[in-house]
This record gives structure tokens, sequence and C-alpha cells, in this order.
């Protein structure tokens, strides 16, 4: 799993006055963490963050008092707290489209041999919130709390799609400002996923993220006002061929979509029978 190369960016000036200083880069050094991370130390956090070591310093003393972090006094080194666990399990757990959509996506999974997952936009990355596999031994190693590029990946392109213009417009225009040398590339891989969305109903990445990875994705406005999400279904090339991937899993989303729909509308429960296979896959 790769990690940040560079540091997450603080809220814009022109929201800075509208948020507390402490809080936003509390934070933004619970947020350096990523799943391939067992543990950070001070510079680590420094060079992810951006922020000054007595700041790194001062918030993580109190990150570590309020349980949100471990520090380990041997090792000089913190790592996620129960505070921070259980915030983001309770998070996952009153979502009504998290846990609608977990069923149907397992069921794809076993389906196709391949990924299901469904992701939220977190600033310029999307993040998994749910991921379901197939009981296959070669399968994407990617699991909830994620991190994957916007503009690389079909559940990046697909969320992108059905953002609200505003929105979508000062997005691409942070992308290319944090990558200027990929300027050309981003605006292709946008313009390519935009086009595909408006044409066909999905968007497609093969091989643009890895090489050895072909999926496909499309976005979900819940109908409860919920937030907007991806839901994409993929895997390596020898298991997600581009024509399966196109006349097979493409429909197959679809279906999935207008099931949550149905489902999230008329407030129906899944069968007891999914329910519990959601639980024991959520554990």
């Amino acid at each position: 799993m790769r990690k940040r190369n560079k540091p997450i960016p603080a809220p814009s000036n022109e929201d800075q006055g509208q948020h507390s200083s402490a809080l936003v880069r509390g934070l933004q050094i619970l947020r350096a963490f990523t799943p391939a991370d067992t543990s950070l130390g001070n510079q680590e956090l420094i060079e992810r963050t951006g922020l000054p070591k007595a700041t790194i310093s001062r918030l993580t003393y109190t990150l570590v008092g309020l349980g949100y972090l471990l520090y380990d006094p041997l090792l000089g080194r913190y790592s996620i707290g129960p505070a921070t666990v259980s915030l983001g399990y309770s998070g996952l757990s009153s979502s009504a489209v998290v846990y609608m959509a977990k069923p149907l996506m397992q069921t794809l999974a076993f389906e196709t041999g391949v990924a299901v997952a469904m992701g939220m936009r977190d600033g310029l990355e999307m993040v998994y919130v749910s991921n379901c596999r197939p009981e296959t031994p070669v399968t994407l190693r990617l699991n909830v709390g994620s991190r994957l590029p916007i503009w690389q990946t079909s559940m990046g392109l697909a969320y992108l799609a059905a953002m609200e213009e505003g929105l979508q417009g000062r997005v691409i225009s942070q992308l290319i400002e944090n990558n200027p040398d990929s300027r050309d590339k981003i605006r292709r891989a946008i313009d390519g996923g935009l086009e595909s969305y408006a044409k066909h109903g999905y968007v497609a990445s093969f091989g643009d993220w890895y090489s050895y990875i072909n999926a496909v994705g499309v976005p979900f406005r819940p109908s409860d006002g919920s937030q907007l999400v991806a839901i994409t279904c993929g895997g390596i090339k020898d298991l997600a061929p581009v024509e399966a991937c196109i006349s097979v899993f493409v429909p197959k989303l679809k279906s999935l979509l207008a099931e949550l729909q149905n489902r999230l509308t008329g407030a129906t429960l899944p069968p007891m029978g999914e329910q519990i296979a959601a639980m024991v896959q959520r554990d």
C-alpha cells in the first residue's frame, strides 16, 4: 500500500477563519495514518502533515491523553488509539447505505470472482468504506480505510462524474494544482471518465492505476440525502479482462444500484441470512 508523499492539505485561507486551527491540525495528524501503518514517529508525522515539530509534540500529547492515539515510550512511536477506532466504527455502522449495500456487494463478489468496493471522497483521495472479496486465493488486498487516487481509478472517476458541477470543478483544479507535471494526463483521464459516464452510465479504469488492475465503477447518490458514494467491481487482469468488465460486471453493478435504491427507498431490511453474512464479513 502506498504512503502519502505530500503533506495533507489544510483548509484554504478562505475556510480557516471558520475552523478551530487546533482541531484542524489534530485531525491532520490522525489522517496521516494509513491502513499500512502500524505506527508512526514524530518525523514521519512532520513529513506527512507539514506541521512544525513543536505543534506535533503538543497535539500528540493531547491526542494520547484523549485515547485517539497510543504512544509506545520504548519505540517513541504512535499508533491509532481505541477512541479513533470507535469513532470510525460508529460512523460506518450508522450508515444505512453501507449496511444495505454490504450483502449485495458480497453476492456480486461471489458471482464475479473479483472484489467489490464502496468508497467516499476525502480531500483529493477516495477512501474505502466497505469492501467484499470472493472466495478465491487471488484478490486485491485493499481494506476499509485504504486510500486511492481520484483521477487514476474507476472509483474516483465515477465519484467525480456525479459530483455537483461547481464542486467538481474545484476538485479538478486542486488535482491539477497538486500534480502540475501530470496536468495533461489528469485532464484526459477525467474527460474520458465524464464522457463514459454520460454515454454509458459507468466509468472504467483498465491498467491506469496499476498496470495489472482492471475495474469499472458507478456512482450512487442515496435518495435519503446521504453522501455520494462510488461502487466498483474489479481485480487483476486475469480475473477481470476488459470484455468481462464491460459485458458482465457493468450490468451487475447497475442491477446492484437499482436493488440498493429499492431497499433504501422502501426501508426494507435485507433477508436475515444476508444480514448475518454482512455482520460476519464486517467482523
